[in-house]
């Protein structure tokens, strides 16, 4: 098959290429176009004006603004790379009559936290600030086209990802990972929760099972089969670097008045800092499963952490 992957230049986007360019042509939409291994030719986004691209089977549209957890990015630009560039390249789609149109979303376009166990596709979104709001506007958009889409035959990929990872990018593991490489003890212990993640791995297989397979189009949550506290999380780190983890389980109490008194002297630990760190986070991958036809994921969470903190270990 022919495929467009917009972004390929990025980090989900090296990956797939080694995963997809076994069997497929590959072609790529970037805004910077140097050679790569796997990949014919890189176009521009001009390019899709001037009808210089080849017949396309499959787009990935992976380009967009990642999360800004410094929050120092201006509302509009969010909307101006997630929402606006979303809206070219699935018209496009529709106007060629693309096979199949893979959108990568986020989690944080159904929610910035979940209420309840578990982040299912069935929530009704609501998302928080202009990374969360961009997503899900192009979503709506991508929704609001059913009639075209059916006219045209072009089965629609909305995916949600948790937090991505692999060799190579830390993703938000960063700041865990400078803790414990410079043994500094973990002073969160007594917090419970769960996260979710994605290992590259994993999300290269779905990618792969989506394009092969005859899967109904629809919205789909990606994540790895195992959620992890964040003292697991810290103990996989430890033992990949070969260190004894030092966590230490101050009341809780205590930490979020330590919380409030560093928002309010501006330190690096506030009550929103806390928040993030210690909330649950945990997305179901049921229904992805279900469509691809798997009963589990090739690749354990443990085992695509591990594969993560090593890269960096052996940098």
């Amino acid at each position: 098959m022919n495929l467009l992957i917009t972004g390929i230049h990025g980090f989900v986007g090296s990956n797939l290429v080694k995963t997809l360019s076994k069997n497929n042509t590959i072609y790529g939409l970037d805004i910077i176009n140097p050679e790569k291994d796997g990949v014919v030719k890189t176009f521009s986004w001009d390019d899709l004006d001037k009808d210089l691209i080849p017949n396309i089977d499959v787009i990935i549209h992976l380009a967009g603004k990642a999360h800004d957890t410094k929050n120092k990015s201006q509302a509009d630009v969010y909307f101006k790379i997630n929402t606006d560039l979303t809206k070219k390249i699935y018209d496009y789609a529709l106007e060629k009559g693309v096979e199949k149109f893979i959108f990568f979303s986020s989690v944080k376009a159904a929610a910035d936290s979940v209420q309840g166990d578990v982040l299912t596709e069935n929530i009704i979104p609501n998302p928080v600030g202009p990374y969360g709001e961009s997503k899900i506007a192009a979503e709506n958009y991508i929704l609001s086209k059913e009639q075209e889409r059916k006219d045209k035959g072009t089965i629609t990929y909305i995916l949600r990802p948790c937090m991505i990872h692999g060799p190579g990018n830390k993703g938000n593991l960063n700041l865990l990972y400078n803790v414990v490489s410079k043994h500094i003890p973990w002073p969160l212990g007594a917090f419970e929760n769960r996260r979710s993640f994605t290992s590259i791995d994993n999300l290269c297989f779905i990618i792969d099972r989506l394009i092969e397979l005859p899967v109904e189009g629809g919205i789909y949550h990606i994540g790895d089969d195992e959620a992890l506290s964040t003292n697991e999380l810290i103990e996989v780190i430890c033992n990949t670097l070969g260190y004894k983890a030092h966590i230490w389980k101050l009341p809780c109490g205590l930490m979020n008045t330590f919380a409030k008194i560093g928002g309010f002297l501006h330190l690096p630990l506030n009550p929103e800092r806390l928040r993030k760190l210690t909330e649950n986070y945990v997305v179901s991958n049921a229904k992805i499963k279900k469509a691809i036809g798997v009963e589990k994921m090739p690749v354990k969470a443990t085992e695509g952490l591990e594969k993560t903190i090593m890269s960096f270990k052996n940098k």
